[in-house]
């Protein structure tokens, strides 16, 4: 199933703003000394930050694509039927923990699923002022800030660099920097390795400012989609460590296997 590009646009327009207006809700929060913070059944926390973001989104995307389902993290997803057929993907907060601690690497993420691929996304991160979204397939912008909810400032193409195979920039998990991903990056030529919090990670490789990100770890799709549709727009791919095919989503579930997201021209290493 396809959906035309002016349908896209208009999509990836909308999401677009529901990440704003997302962000203006977290903000709210932000370094708040009363904030709630309760835990999950999974033992991972969720603030009343995240889910004040996430009533905006769902409640928008429903009302604007009535006929796609959404599908977050938080309260109030629905359960696609076929689902290679169009579903958003929706991270309200990615980085929770780092909102709670005070850090401002968290971001907003929506994303776009048909056929198992991100078509589109969005990924905004209202206090590291970074705005990257999908316009149409294969089309991906980075926004100058300040970020007005109806009106797009400017924006350029974002392009992942060509890499230098002996010179790599990394970025990895500020969070969950293992030994398996240590041993993984040692079989690279590092140049410069950087952290980053969130689907941030992405937006570096996006933006040619690092050629790899590995995660060898436990992921779900809504943390990945929408920065992975941003990767691939902008020429870099994100791929099963295992298989080094493309990464999908919603064949059998929504957990990712370990994965990697590159830029243009780096010469993946063979899994262990």
């Amino acid at each position: 199933m396809t959906i035309d590009p002016s349908r896209q646009r208009a999509i990836g327009r909308r999401m677009r703003d529901l990440a704003v207006l997302a962000g203006v809700e977290t903000l709210k929060y932000f370094r708040s000394e009363t904030l709630d913070v309760r835990g999950k059944s999974d033992g991972t926390p969720v603030s009343a930050a995240d889910l004040a973001a996430n009533a905006v989104i769902v409640a928008g995307l429903h009302e604007s694509f009535p006929d796609i389902p959404v599908v977050s993290e938080e309260d109030g997803s629905d359960t696609p039927s076929d689902w290679s057929a169009p579903f958003f993907l929706v991270d309200p907060l990615d980085g929770t923990k780092e909102f709670i601690s005070g850090s401002g690497h968290y971001t907003v993420n929506i994303a776009l699923v048909i056929d198992h691929r991100p078509v589109l996304g969005v990924v905004y991160a209202p206090v590291c002022e970074r705005l990257q979204w999908v316009r149409v397939e294969g089309e991906a912008v980075e926004e100058a800030p300040p970020f007005a909810v109806d009106a797009p400032g400017p924006m350029h193409p974002l392009l992942s660099r060509e890499a230098d195979n002996a010179a790599l920039v990394a970025v990895h998990s500020r969070s969950h920097l293992n030994s398996a991903t240590r041993g993984y990056l040692a079989r690279y030529n590092i140049a410069k390795a950087t952290d980053a919090g969130s689907s941030l990670k992405f937006c570096l490789v996006a933006a040619g400012e690092a050629d790899l990100y590995p995660r060898l770890g436990p992921t779900m799709a809504w943390d990945t989609a929408a920065a992975h549709a941003v990767l691939a727009a902008a020429g870099g791919r994100v791929v099963d460590y295992g298989t080094g095919r493309d990464l999908t989503y919603g064949e059998k579930d929504l957990r990712n296997p370990s994965f990697v997201a590159l830029g243009r021209g780096v010469r993946l290493a063979a899994a262990e």
